[in-house]
């Protein structure tokens, strides 16, 4: 009977995790079918194509290879400090860099940090098996998110220590549902030698489901904002724009954050604005320029331009947002109005206050600042404006609350020492 009843149990966990493999599946054939017609479908499945040739030769037999994983860009900067000092500690180490969305390899498919950067294939057990007999890592780091079945399970049973760094559990997330699907998810959760989460309540949640291999360390971006701030570039250009006028600064936005903002722009006078949309792509640009009517310029432009009349710069280019918050007074971040908002801590490490849309509950930095008063969520064109507007005429408050934010960032730096500390005893 209770052999009987084992069987019936691993068939029933089998049956799960043929579930898993046949909607892998299917979502590579999704890509394939959409990648003729959709730009973001075609890099996925080109960049895939042919891995296991190309990442044999590019590995260095016998290397010491640290493997760090990125859903994206987001979590690229949050990687981003502890592989450049772990290199800089301990060279003997060799990083791969993996992303699994183009949106992040395509922008850092050349970043210097890593002796390797390449797409993660998809997470079949064929695939993980060949990626780990050709890389062969010593040790493996996710960051934040991207908890592949195969690829946690795998690792654990070739011995391969995983790592989870900056990570944030919430309660609706899958692990902590109730049903068999997710209770077979959690096994995946058990290939992880150690969490480092951001908070409390992450801790409490892996402890809810028996994981106690947990450290707050804390969010790793403000290690990598607090580098951004005293790294950031001079802008001689910008300097002549801004004249001694007040600047706001638009970061990563899209279109409904740009109808509010170019809404108050129209409506103002004596403030300067840069606009540093999400798509610098032509049609976005040129939708932006006919919906101003103040003098503007593309910043690839100003150069040519007499800079100090203008009373806008459009970024069109990428790789300059971290180092134009230094020149604002206030700062409105993008896709409030849409998934979530973007980095509000490239801003907040210049003690910048920022602005942002309603979707933002879930971002553990924006709820702090909104509490302490650094930052300010609107719904509307009518709470930018009161917003944006009591913040540039009351110069004092605005030197208070940049000593508040840069205090907050500070506060919470430290999180690279205490992975690296903890995970290569550095």
């Amino acid at each position: 009977m209770y052999a009987c009843t084992c069987f019936t149990f691993l068939l029933f966990w089998r049956m799960i995790e043929v579930i898993y493999n046949l909607g892998i599946f299917l979502y590579k054939v999704l890509i394939l079918l959409s990648a003729p017609f959709n730009r973001k479908a075609r890099l996925f499945a080109k960049g895939r194509k042919g891995w296991r040739r190309h990442l044999a030769r590019a590995m260095e037999p016998g290397g010491n290879y640290v493997w760090f994983h990125c859903a994206s860009l987001g979590e690229f900067e949050q990687g981003r400090p502890v592989m450049e000092e772990l290199r800089r500690l301990s060279p003997e180490y060799k990083i791969l860099l993996t992303f699994f969305s183009p949106s992040g390899f395509e922008v850092r498919k050349n970043y210097a940090g890593a002796q390797l950067v390449c797409y993660l294939p998809l997470d079949t057990r064929r695939n993980v098996k060949s990626f780990y007999e050709i890389v062969k890592p010593v040790k493996a780091i996710f960051i934040k998110y991207e908890f592949w079945y195969h690829y946690l399970t795998v690792a654990k049973k070739r011995g391969i220590p995983v790592y989870i760094i900056s990570a944030i559990f919430r309660p609706g997330q899958f692990f902590f549902r109730t049903g068999p699907f997710a209770k077979w998810y959690r096994k995946a959760l058990a290939g992880v030698r150690h969490f480092f989460v951001q908070n409390a309540e992450s801790e409490k949640l892996l402890s809810e489901i028996g994981l106690s291999n947990v450290t707050i360390s804390g969010d790793t971006r403000f290690d990598r904002v607090a580098s951004l701030a005293v790294n950031a570039k001079e802008i001689p250009l910008i300097e002549k724009f801004k004249s001694g006028s007040p600047l706001v600064v638009t970061g990563s936005s899209w279109p409904h954050d740009e109808e509010l903002v170019i809404r108050f722009i129209n409506q103002s006078d004596g403030i300067k604005f840069i606009i540093a949309p999400h798509e610098v792509s032509g049609p976005n640009l040129k939708r932006i320029k006919e919906s101003l009517k103040k003098p503007f310029v593309l910043y690839s432009e100003l150069g040519g331009s007499d800079a100090a009349s203008l009373d806008v710069v459009i970024i069109d280019s990428v790789g300059l947002l971290s180092s134009l918050y230094r020149y604002g007074e206030v700062a409105y971040i993008g896709g409030g109005f849409g998934a979530g908002i973007h980095n509000i801590l490239e801003a907040a490490t210049f003690g910048r206050p920022v602005i942002f849309g309603p979707n933002y509950k879930k971002f553990k930095e924006a709820n702090e600042l909104r509490a302490i008063g650094g930052a300010f969520p609107v719904s509307n064109y009518e709470e930018l404006e009161r917003n944006l507007s009591n913040l540039l005429e009351n110069s004092v408050k605005l030197h208070e609350l940049s000593a508040l934010i840069k205090n907050y960032v500070e506060r919470n730096g430290g999180a690279t020492k205490i992975i690296l500390n903890r995970v290569f005893g550095i």
